[in-house]
């Protein structure tokens, strides 16, 4: 509760991205033992966490105690607004003993400009060596130096595109010579990532962390993300904390000019073993069917529909590319019919400068009435004009006014995540605040660290995949996994598993062999299992089980199942059910296999046929034990793929699927005839062989 000319203090964080948070905290010791082993060649709804702890506790004292407010609700993929958000420093945690704003002065955190200032940076060097100019042209000059470099990328991409394995070497060469002669840090990391995929070269770790490390020292931001990632699997968080802590704060200061919204998630184009339709059908863009009747709406004069349209154009929502001017259009059109929301945003907008000239008198004028139609968050935006003396003289006081106003309204807490995110992971990585913990300030820091300008990727690559180009999207989302992605490492082990030589998966010498994709896949869905994907744990005992992409072993196997049991997966506990009716990997122990094929039905009733067919063979095996009965059941699994091939292979082979269509149409006919002919014969109904038939004429006379 607020006491007088004190703020309010209470911040609550709700992390909806549970899986990667909840992986990066407490990996299973499945996850670990497969590690220590060293044998592996590389190694949807989500369910809801919610992590609430108050911060910091205001006390009231001889003078006034002023503390930053730190609020934040997190919406995944909402078309709330993005307010205004200050960065905070240690200092903001300690304790003050002043009654005046002076602290405002000497708080060199206020040298950040949230509106975008001087410092701020263009997504070219905020990520040096980026593919964006390959995707979206700009019209900004790059440096010749660069000049081999992009066009070996571009190369590469074709390649993946049209399945070209020798533009793919010619492209491979290009880099590694770029690489190792000219020294290129850019090219150094693209290195790294062949290395590491075993693209054209030959699949090495130790290669594809050197060849990191050095382009990470040079610059190269994503190799920073790939040796971050790399360290933090390994529980190396000293290391990993300190890269995702300067990749985190790349990211907050490319939230200011990114042309790429921070809000956006990455897409994931599968739910389980199907394709993620909903998801995609919301990704297409002004193709989007509701999209349409959204801007239609707009256009006939809807108010909140121009609002929406505003949102979608100035966050890039829904598949649309970032259109500031359009966005403004929409925001004053939606103002002038009495939409009192957009006025926050215009004011973001004017003071950014965004799509228009930056003007911050407009800025203030803005924002100043959002907060009279009771938009409090609008008065952070006050608050930050009036500490830099931007649109306005410098004015502290009226500053901490602001400040305190927006701190004790609820409506503060509709406040950007991912800057949130980044002061909770300082706080744990500093100690200041909070108890130092580094495994969870790593994990926080990778929240922030993904939504950087290398997020662009995904973007790319799911627009490649609904235009049906599933190399370069294959590509795409392979680079990503390598950043650590969990969406990007199932997405590419979906690819491969869905769309095989589709895929135009690069392998050490061409395109993939078989052996390749599905040793590839297993090492995705590796790392996928790893940040908690449950679907990947089940597809990674599924491996193990049939030996697909290593060699078959059915310990491993349950071990896989049962974390991805422990995840909930009613798929899992009906297969952990089967191996321990048959004995494989597990004991054998009907009584227990009775129990899995049970919680498999409670979890999921659509598994009623499958469970009631496994209770069955349960039974038999348990009266009839050692039976004939038993061993024609036990030998299905081993029967069954045979009649499968032998359909496959000799009846739908063509010539012998001609002749066997023939050849049934054949007694079709034949059927048909016979059948024919017996209906005749009844409808004469019966008489003696002998018997004359007298007309029915003559019969009258």
């Amino acid at each position: 509760m607020s006491q007088p000319n004190a703020a309010r203090v209470s911040s609550y964080i709700c992390l909806d991205q549970a899986d990667s948070l909840k992986a990066e905290m407490s990996r299973s010791d499945w996850v670990k033992d497969e590690r220590k082993r060293g044998e592996m060649n590389g190694g949807e709804a989500p369910f809801p966490f919610f992590l609430s702890r108050r911060l910091l506790q205001s006390q009231r004292s001889s003078s006034l105690l002023f503390i930053f407010l730190l609020l934040l609700s997190l919406f995944p993929l909402s078309i709330l607004a993005r307010p205004f958000v200050l960065v905070l420093s240690q200092d903001d945690l300690k304790d003050v003993q002043n009654d005046d704003a002076s602290l405002l002065e000497s708080d060199s955190s206020w040298d950040d400009d949230d509106f975008g200032g001087t410092h701020v940076k263009p997504d070219d060097e905020l990520d040096p060596g980026s593919w964006r100019r390959l995707f979206e042209p700009s019209t900004t000059p790059i440096s010749s130096s660069l000049d081999s470099y992009y066009t070996a990328v571009d190369k590469m991409i074709s390649a993946s595109t049209n399945g070209d394995a020798r533009l793919m070497e010619e492209a491979a060469a290009e880099i590694e010579t770029a690489a190792n002669t000219e020294g290129d840090p850019h090219a150094r990391s693209v290195l790294g990532f062949l290395y590491g995929m075993g693209m054209m070269r030959e699949r090495n770790k130790a290669k594809n962390f050197l060849n990191h490390y050095f382009a990470a020292e040079s610059g190269n931001a994503q190799s920073k993300m790939a040796l971050a990632y790399t360290y933090s699997r390994q529980d190396m968080y000293e290391k990993a904390v300190k890269l995702y802590a300067e990749l985190a704060e790349i990211a907050v200061n490319s939230f200011l000019i990114s042309k790429d919204s921070p809000v956006i998630e990455p897409i994931r184009i599968h739910n389980g073993a199907e394709e993620n339709k909903e998801a995609l059908k919301k990704s297409r863009g002004e193709d989007d069917e509701d999209f349409q009747i959204l801007e239609y709406q707009a256009q006939k004069g809807n108010a909140g529909a121009m609002y929406k349209m505003g949102l979608f154009y100035y966050f890039g929502l829904r598949g649309l590319r970032r259109d500031h001017s359009k966005a403004l259009m929409w925001f004053l059109n939606a103002v002038d019919k009495g939409e009192p929301r957009s006025l926050e945003l215009l004011g973001e907008i004017y003071a950014r400068g965004a799509g228009v000239e930056r003007n911050y008198t407009k800025a203030l004028e803005w924002l100043s009435l959002a907060s009279e139609h009771g938009l409090y968050s609008a008065y952070n935006g006050m608050g930050y004009l009036h500490v830099k003396g931007y649109g306005v003289e410098k004015n502290y006081t009226k500053a901490k006014e602001y400040f305190e106003k927006a701190a004790d309204n609820d409506d503060a807490a509709n406040a950007g995540q991912p800057k949130a995110f980044y002061q909770l992971a300082k706080m744990f990585h500093t100690g200041v605040g909070l108890k130092k913990n580094l495994p969870m300030a790593t994990a926080l820091y990778k929240l922030v660290a993904e939504r950087g300008p290398w997020s662009s990727l995904s973007r790319w690559a799911l627009e490649s995949y609904l235009k049906g180009d599933m190399g370069k999207a294959f590509l795409l989302y392979t680079r990503m996994a390598e950043l650590g992605y969990e969406i990007a490492q199932s997405n590419a082990a979906w690819i491969l598993d869905k769309y095989g030589e589709r895929s135009m998966c690069m392998g050490e010498s061409g395109v993939c062999t078989d052996a390749e994709r599905h040793q590839r896949a297993h090492s995705l869905w590796w790392q996928a299992s790893e940040q908690g994907n449950e679907h990947a744990a089940l597809l990674i005992g599924d491996a193990y089980y049939y030996g697909r992409g290593t060699v078959r072993d059915y310990e491993r196997a349950a071990e896989a199942y049962i974390h991805a049991k422990s995840q909930s997966n009613a798929q899992a506990m009906f297969n952990l059910g089967y191996m321990h009716e048959h004995g494989q990997g597990l004991p054998f122990d009907l009584h227990l296999a009775k129990r899995y094929y049970d919680q498999a039905l409670e979890l999921d009733p659509a598994a009623k046929l499958p469970v009631m067919l496994a209770l069955a063979s349960l039974w038999v095996r348990k009266n009839y034990a050692d039976s004939f009965l038993v061993r024609v059941i036990d030998s299905l699994p081993e029967v069954y793929p045979r009649v499968e091939a032998w359909v496959e292979n000799v009846i739908m082979e063509e010539g012998n699927a001609t002749i066997l269509t023939l050849f049934v149409c054949l007694l079709t006919v034949l059927y048909l005839r016979e059948r024919q002919h017996r209906h005749a014969v009844v409808a004469a109904g019966p008489h003696e062989p002998n018997e004359h038939i007298v007309p029915a004429a003559a019969a009258a006379r």
